[in-house]
């Protein structure tokens, strides 16, 4: 009897899901790093004729939004509960920074990358640099802050500036990707009008990121309010220690956002760090970041075991050399040059600025974006669109997973001489 490709499917996420716990002690201090393994096992196991259904992303849109978007969720989620810098412009100022000057600077580059050196048309290359331009709080764990702090004898100034940069900034520009989306969307759909602007500028950026961050702040401080201090005689949520507290908080925050026309990214960041600033000290805070974390885990053994799948299924066949060459350059040219040039004359020593630029790692939050902007609408070279963004994924798995480890090490080093230097008593 032949076996049964459903049960081949959850034998080879449980095998994958052991992986995920097992792997990390041993990655953890070699060039190497989980996503790149998992990838591989689920391009192993497409390839082996086990009678597992290609998976084609093209042809299953909607699925392929629904996971990487429930995906990008829950890692949004465990980043802004991971943050225990307050915010401030200045303990934020290179965030702003790499959002407000690199992620527009990104888009350009990618889009005029994908216009000439690719031949895409404006609203395909458009929607390629946008795409492409966030970095993704998904797959970026290795180069991410730790643990919350909690406790009373925690710590809350302990965040480097390279750490905190990078998950804030993932946590941030997922959702600010969304205003350029729509733009090729509008463009693709209607083309290029003073109305269809006027019309872009006043939803798509200032209503949809304004009703996003409100309704972000709002279901953050009421949960905080209803953990920290509920009224009366109520029992605070902080008390039962169920961290699944905070995939309800997500689901609100999305669900409220969205159904007011705002960016439910945005509103789930904002929500986690709210809630992480309600009472940063207690340790309900590690619950909530611990559950997430264990889930996030699961969800992305899963998506990258389907993307080794795609990539052995042909989503890269229609890669040109052109596009190849694009995808390098977009992580190892445009990614650090506008770093630097968006961190020039900050606070942050050298040092740190060049691994922030680095390490813009590209994840699943790009198969998101292509998938909710094809999904519905056409556009010209679709298939060379997703061939590129996997391809800049792939890339990213690669490049940033062999050198993140040795590369955040070598910085920790610098920063600590750097410290030292800095508080050493001058002689008499």
């Amino acid at each position: 009897m032949a076996p049964d490709p459903y049960e081949i499917a959850l034998l080879v996420v449980g095998v994958a899901a052991l992986l995920a716990a097992w792997v990390p002690s041993y990655t953890a201090n070699r060039p190497m790093s989980l996503p790149l393994v998992i990838v591989s096992v689920g391009a192993l196991v497409f390839l082996v004729p086990f009678g597992l259904p290609d998976f084609d992303v093209t042809a299953h849109l909607d699925l392929t939004e629904r996971l990487t978007e429930i995906g990008v969720l829950v890692a949004l989620m465990g980043a802004g509960l991971k943050i225990d810098r307050p915010f401030s412009w200045s303990g934020w100022s290179s965030t702003i920074r790499m959002i407000a000057v690199g992620m527009p600077l990104s888009i350009l580059a990618a889009s005029l990358l994908g216009w000439w050196a690719m031949g895409l048309g404006a609203a395909g290359a458009l929607l390629l640099g946008s795409a492409l331009a966030p970095t993704d709080p998904v797959l970026a764990s290795d180069v991410q802050v730790g643990e919350p702090e909690v406790g009373d004898d925690a710590d809350l100034a302990t965040e480097d500036d390279v750490r905190f940069t990078l998950t804030s900034e993932a946590g941030l520009n997922d959702a600010l990707a969304f205003p350029f989306i729509y733009g090729a969307i509008r463009w693709t759909d209607s083309g290029v009008s003073v109305g269809q602007l006027g019309e872009w500028i006043a939803v798509d950026v200032v209503y949809r990121l304004g009703a996003g961050l409100l309704v972000g702040m709002a279901i953050g401080w009421l949960i905080g309010r209803i953990s920290f201090a509920a009224p009366g005689e109520l029992r605070g949520l902080a008390e039962t220690s169920q961290g699944f507290v905070a995939i309800a908080a997500m689901l609100m925050a999305y669900a409220a956002a969205e159904l007011l026309g705002g960016y439910g990214f945005l509103a789930v960041f904002v929500a986690a760090v709210v809630i992480r600033s309600s009472e940063r000290k207690h340790e309900f805070h590690g619950h909530l970041s611990d559950f997430v974390e264990q889930s996030e885990n699961l969800l992305v053994v899963g998506l990258l075991v389907l993307l080794g799948g795609a990539v052995v299924g042909g989503v890269l066949g229609d890669l040109t050399w052109q596009a190849a060459l694009v995808a390098l350059a977009l992580v190892l040219i445009v990614r650090p040059a506008v770093g630097l040039i968006s961190l020039a004359g900050s606070q942050v020593a050298p040092v740190e600025r060049l691994a922030i630029a680095v390490f813009g790692i590209r994840g699943f939050g790009s198969v998101y974006y292509v998938a909710y902007a094809m999904n519905g609408h056409d556009f010209d070279d679709s298939q060379l669109i997703w061939s590129t963004t996997v391809a800049v994924i792939l890339v990213s798995i690669v490049l940033h997973g062999l050198t993140a480890t040795p590369v955040m090490t070598r910085v920790d080093r610098a920063r600590s001489r750097w410290s030292r230097v800095r508080h050493r008593p001058a002689s008499a």
